[in-house]
């Protein structure tokens, strides 16, 4: 899996961000948005300016996937 680190730059000032649907509204979960290409970026939703980690639609695939499987086991 990989994913690159990225500050705040054109691209993600443009994004639409969305927040976790497990939001508690206390600013305490991640947000996300698709970029151009397919990217999806992740960031903390308590540091809006600060840098975001990008993923490719695999990698994000694998980590959610990896993640539900520790939640499961």
């Amino acid at each position: 899996m990989s994913a690159t680190p990225l500050s705040t730059s054109g691209l993600l000032i443009s994004a639409r961000w969305r927040r976790s649907s497990r939001s508690t509204g206390m600013n305490n979960c991640v947000e996300t948005a698709v970029l151009v290409g397919g990217l999806l970026a992740v960031r903390d939703s308590k540091r809006t300016d600060g840098p975001a980690v990008l993923f490719t639609g695999p990698a994000w695939h694998g980590f959610l996937a990896s993640v539900r499987a520790d939640v499961l086991a």
